[in-house]
C-alpha cells in the first residue's frame, strides 16, 4: 500500500523451529496494537522455504517473500533454532544485500549467529544467550563477543543475549527512532521495565568444579563455601591442604578452571546474592558473612560484575519485593 511506504518498514525473518516468543516480540513491539496509528509496517517473512512451523507446534502460513529485504528499513533476525546449523544462503546473501544499502539488521539471541555466519559483525562488538558465547566465539573469531550485556549495537548492527532480552533491544530500537517518551509508554502497556539495569552475567549460572581429580581440594572447596565470612587467601589455602604454593594453584586451577582469588570473588558474590533474596539480614550483615569486609567493597564488585548495587539487586531478585 502506498500509505504504508511512508512508515518504517520491519521485516521479521521466520524460518522452521523458530521459538515463536522471539518471533512475536518485534511483531509485539512494533505492530498495531500498542499504538494509534503506527509508525511502522511490520512484515513476517519466509526466511526458507515452506513448511514452516513453530519450536511449540504449529504452522506458519501467509507469509511474505524473502524479498522484502529489499526494501525493508530494518531487518529482524529471531533467536536461531540450532547455533550448529547453517543458515541457507539465499538468507544470508538478502541479509549481506540489506546491510549494504544501510538498513538496520537485529540478531536476536541466537539470531546473532545468523548474522555472524553472513559475515556482518566481523570486526564488531556483539553478544547472544551467554551460554553460547564461548561456542560461538570459537566459531567466529573475528566477533568481539560480550556475555555480560543484555544487547550491543555496533554501528547499525544490533544483537541481543537471551530470550526475554529481546525485548530490551526491541525497545532500544524504539527509542532510537521515536525517543525515550514513545518507549517508555510501549513499556508500560507492555508491563515491563523502559530500560534494565545490569546485564546477562546477572543470570550466568554459578560455576562449580568440573572434576574430582584432587579430593583434598574439592573437600577444601565445600569446607570453604561453609566459612566465606572467613578471610583466605592463596597461601591459606594451599596450606590448609599442605601442598606448595605453586602445586596447589595448578591443581586448583585444574578443578575449578580458574584462580583462587577468582574463585574466592564468585563464591562470596553468589552467597551475597542468595542471601540478599532470601534473607531478611541487613546489607552490612550480609557483606561480613559473604567475606567482603564492607559493604562498599561489596557494591563495588556487585557493580563491576552484574551492574547492580546489592540493594538494586535486593530490589529486583528478592521474594519478598516479588508482586504478588
Amino acid at each position: 500500500m502506498a500509505g504504508d511506504r511512508q512508515r518504517t518498514r520491519i521485516a521479521v525473518i521466520a524460518f522452521d523451529r523458530v521459538i515463536a516468543f522471539h518471533l512475536s516480540v518485534p511483531s509485539l513491539v512494533f505492530g498495531d496494537a500498542l499504538y494509534e496509528q503506527s509508525p511502522f509496517e511490520v512484515i513476517v517473512c519466509a526466511g526458507e522455504p515452506a513448511p514452516l512451523t513453530t519450536t511449540a507446534g504449529f504452522g506458519l502460513t501467509d507469509l511474505a517473500p524473502l524479498g522484502v529485504l529489499a526494501t525493508a528499513d530494518a531487518v529482524v533476525v529471531p533467536g536461531w533454532r540450532h547455533a550448529l546449523d547453517p543458515p541457507p544462503a539465499r538468507l544470508l546473501a538478502a541479509l549481506r544485500d540489506a546491510h549494504a544499502r544501510g538498513a538496520q539488521i537485529v540478531g536476536l539471541c541466537l539470531g546473532t549467529h545468523v548474522l555472524a555466519s553472513a559475515g556482518l559483525l566481523d570486526g564488531r562488538r556483539a553478544t547472544t544467550h551467554w551460554e553460547y558465547v564461548a561456542g560461538m566465539a570459537a566459531c567466529f573469531p573475528a566477533v568481539d563477543f560480550d556475555a555480560n550485556v543484555l544487547y550491543v549495537e555496533d554501528g547499525n548492527v544490533l544483537t541481543s543475549a537471551g530470550t526475554a532480552a529481546s525485548l530490551d533491544a526491541c525497545l532500544h530500537v524504539l527509542r532510537q527512532r521515536l525517543g525515550a517518551s514513545v518507549a517508555n509508554q510501549v513499556a508500560r502497556r507492555l508491563v515491563i521495565a523502559p530500560h534494565r539495569e545490569g546485564g546477562q552475567a546477572q543470570f550466568i549460572e554459578r560455576p562449580l568444579p568440573r572434576a574430582e581429580q584432587d579430593h583434598r581440594i574439592a573437600r577444601l572447596i565445600e569446607s570453604v563455601r561453609g566459612r566465606l565470612g572467613e578471610a583466605h587467601s592463596l597461601d591459606s589455602l594451599a596450606d590448609e591442604v599442605r601442598m606448595s604454593r605453586r602445586s596447589f594453584t595448578r591443581h586448583f586451577k585444574a578443578l575449578t578452571g580458574t584462580t583462587v582469588q577468582a574463585w574466592l570473588l564468585a563464591e562470596r558474590l553468589a552467597q551475597a546474592q542468595h542471601l540478599l533474596e532470601d534473607s531478611e539480614r541487613s546489607v552490612e550483615q550480609i557483606a561480613e558473612a559473604s567475606g567482603f569486609g564492607s559493604v562498599a567493597a561489596m557494591r563495588l564488585q556487585f557493580r563491576r560484575a552484574v551492574g547492580l548495587s546489592p540493594s538494586a539487586w535486593r530490589q529486583a531478585f528478592s521474594e519478598t519485593n516479588a508482586p504478588a
